[in-house]
């Protein structure tokens, strides 16, 4: 008998990814803003992590921003064999 296909193991739509991506570059870029920010009113050696954050942070997100991650727990989607020819009674 075979097995039916569940809806679940499919992976996300490409516009639902593509919106996860943009959202974590965005806040990725938000963080670093503010490590900029903070440039202004941080001294010493304090000055070092937004610093270090400001430049770093830029290849972190992109990096993050283009890759595509896959659901956790499910494999890849169940796809139909051959066809066969059932059996005659």
């Amino acid at each position: 008998m075979p097995q039916p296909y569940a809806v679940t193991a499919l992976q996300d739509s490409p516009d639902v990814e593509r919106r996860s991506r943009m959202v974590k570059y965005t806040v990725a870029m938000g963080i670093r803003l503010a490590c900029i920010g903070a440039c202004f009113l941080v001294q010493g050696w304090w000055l070092l992590i937004p610093a270090l954050g400001a430049i770093f942070l830029p290849y972190f997100a992109v990096v993050s921003a283009n890759s595509v991650s896959k659901k956790s727990g499910v494999g890849e989607p169940l796809r139909p064999g051959t066809l066969s020819r059932l059996p005659s009674p």
